[in-house]
């Protein structure tokens, strides 16, 4: 049955603001700095010798932060996207050594929001080291935004993208080193954002960064993705062992 004229008129109101509460799509109030940030940035496959995490097909290789429960994120068109309430997830397998972790994400659209209130995420290299994940486009970086290893180390430069673009991480980092239950190096991360170098083998001089897992820092870990309530999307995460001499 077709509705009254009076009933389409009190529904159209209700269905632009649906369309304008969209998170992955920008409105007529955000405006870009440059053009080339309204561009995804290229996803890069995995290289030879790399171990795929995220293909875009399954939850295979990803557990809940409990190490047991199964994965209640959501599947959308290839990207995995967090849930709000159903956790951080991490690898099933862990990793210590050096090597390099390549992370592609994006962040909502969330004008609302603000500071920390806009898709806030994170990568947990062993899943103790927090690079933040966060819509801090076109804002002087500090500690606790985007590119940021947490509470650690600002970015050199802020490299974001627009919210809903795609971006990318290449996290080099190598595991602390200790002898005889001593630590003698501390963890090293450098990190580049969408091709820009922002850490150079930054020294991490905490065991932990804020809500990472703890634990033994002299043992690997696995990578953890955080759930702080946004729905951050993932795709294409892969990691390349790096033999040492």
């Amino acid at each position: 049955m077709r509705p009254t004229l009076a009933l389409a008129l009190l529904l159209a109101p209700i269905a632009v603001a649906f369309a304008a509460d969209d998170p992955w799509k920008l409105d007529d109030k955000f405006k870009a700095a440059k053009p080339e940030d309204l561009k995804d940035a290229p996803s890069v496959p995995a290289p030879k010798g790399a171990i795929s995490l995220f293909d875009g097909k399954d939850f295979s290789q990803w557990v809940k932060k409990d190490g047991k429960g199964e994965v209640k994120w959501t599947l959308k068109g290839g990207a995995m996207e967090g849930v709000k309430g159903h956790g951080d997830i991490i690898t099933r397998e862990k990793f210590g050594g050096t090597f390099k972790l390549h992370v592609e994400f994006r962040v909502p659209y969330e004008p609302n929001g603000a500071g920390q209130g806009r898709g806030n995420s994170g990568v947990y290299v062993q899943g103790r080291y927090e690079v933040q994940v966060l819509d801090s486009y076109g804002l002087k970086s500090g500690k606790n935004d985007c590119g940021a290893i947490y509470g650690v180390a600002a970015p050199k430069e802020n490299a974001c993208k627009a919210p809903t673009v795609w971006q990318t991480y290449d996290i080099e980092f190598t595991a602390p080193k200790y002898e005889n239950g001593k630590k003698t190096e501390p963890a090293k991360m450098t990190v580049s954002h969408n091709g820009i170098k922002i850490h150079d083998a930054v020294p991490i001089p905490v065991d932990n960064t804020t809500s990472g897992l703890g634990g033994d820092p002299a043992t690997p870990g696995p990578i953890l993705l955080q759930d702080h309530g946004h729905p951050v999307q993932y795709r294409n995460i892969w990691l390349l062992p790096i033999k040492n001499g």
